[in-house]
């Protein structure tokens, strides 16, 4: 079987004139390679494809795969996450993770928290500022939390994020409109427990691959698993493997989340805490880095007792195990 894996190489957008923050969501190398060993060592043969302007080159030239390893976290456009996926849904050629529809749902974090308010999933209730007018008639009580609407890795968060008064939810708004060119949620600051709950597998078949709580060290930055928390974790977090109550019940409210999203294959949601002690769903990510050291998946899978390869086996199993998308196809009449 060919496995043909799609991706965006952080040291291709940095040479292209991104910044260091810009790219901080593209892979690094070393996770292609591990990657690619994974599958080899599981048997199948693989063929790196790229970014998806090499797909749309390598589909041109009637090159194809018997399933693609999709990573691609895309560049442009509110859709960006779902756009490899919904090219090889044209093509009929399957993937893995979810669907378009769901990466473009999931990577709005606000229209997300519609959803899962929705499904009866406790999250912390939010606003959105698209212009500083917007601010105005926020009727939230303070400590107010603010981060940009389609953001990953921290992107956007700081030590001021939290905002204490108006004053502070003006500056930090006014900041984050002018760097990331979108629309800021803002939500009630939880001052609980952090947790970062690691899923495999679909619907019914989804369960807890771990569950880790994320300790900020005495050095660390602010309130919250920042931008910079994350990127000098080895420094400035502590991961540690979390099984009480607080953790089960944090698990519960991340695969209620995940299953009602119809998320697919793997992936983490980020859960906290609020003053009362009850998980609240933060944001999910159905695209969680796969780095084999440094990405908080495949860590919390590590501590949890499973392998890098035993992840990438499941995350296989799970996509090869869908219908073919040929049985969804519509019907076009005369």
């Amino acid at each position: 079987m060919v496995v043909g894996i799609t991706y965006d190489l952080r040291s291709e957008y940095i040479a292209m004139g991104f910044s260091e923050e810009e790219a901080a969501e593209f892979d690094s190398e070393e996770t292609i390679d591990a990657i690619e060993k994974a599958l080899s060592d599981l048997g199948y043969k693989t063929e790196r494809i790229g970014h998806i302007k090499n797909l749309v080159k390598c589909l041109s030239e009637g090159r194809r795969w018997d399933i693609v390893f999709n990573i691609a976290e895309g560049c442009f456009g509110a859709g960006r996450e779902a756009q490899i996926p919904a090219i090889l849904d044209a093509f009929q050629i399957a993937y893995t993770f979810s669907d378009p529809l769901v990466l473009s749902l999931t990577l709005n974090k606000a229209i997300t928290k519609h959803i899962i308010q929705n499904l009866g999933i406790a999250t912390p209730d939010f606003a959105v500022v698209e212009k500083l007018a917007d601010i105005d008639p926020i009727s939230l009580p303070f400590p107010l939390f603010a981060k940009p609407v389609a953001e990953g890795t921290g992107k956007g968060i700081s030590a001021a994020s939290k905002a204490i008064n108006k004053d502070d939810l003006y500056k930090v708004c006014n900041n984050l409109l002018a760097k990331f060119k979108q629309p800021v949620l803002v939500e009630t600051y939880l001052p609980g427990r952090e947790f970062t709950v690691g899923i495999i597998g679909s619907g019914e078949k989804a369960k807890i691959a771990g569950v880790i709580e994320v300790l900020l060290n005495k050095n660390a930055e602010g309130d919250s698993y920042s931008y910079v928390n994350k990127k000098k974790y080895e420094e400035l977090v502590t991961y540690k493997l979390a099984d009480d109550s607080m953790a089960f019940n944090a698990a519960k409210v991340a695969l209620d989340a995940w299953i009602g999203l119809k998320c697919l294959d793997a992936g983490r949601i980020d859960i906290r805490s609020d003053i009362n002690g009850h998980p609240n769903f933060i944001e999910v990510n159905p695209l969680a880095g796969l780095h084999p050291v440094h990405s908080d998946l495949p860590i919390l899978c590590r501590l949890s007792g499973i392998s890098y390869k035993e992840l990438i086996d499941e995350i296989m199993k799970s996509a090869l195990s869908r219908p073919k998308i040929s049985n969804f196809k519509f019907q076009i009449s005369n």
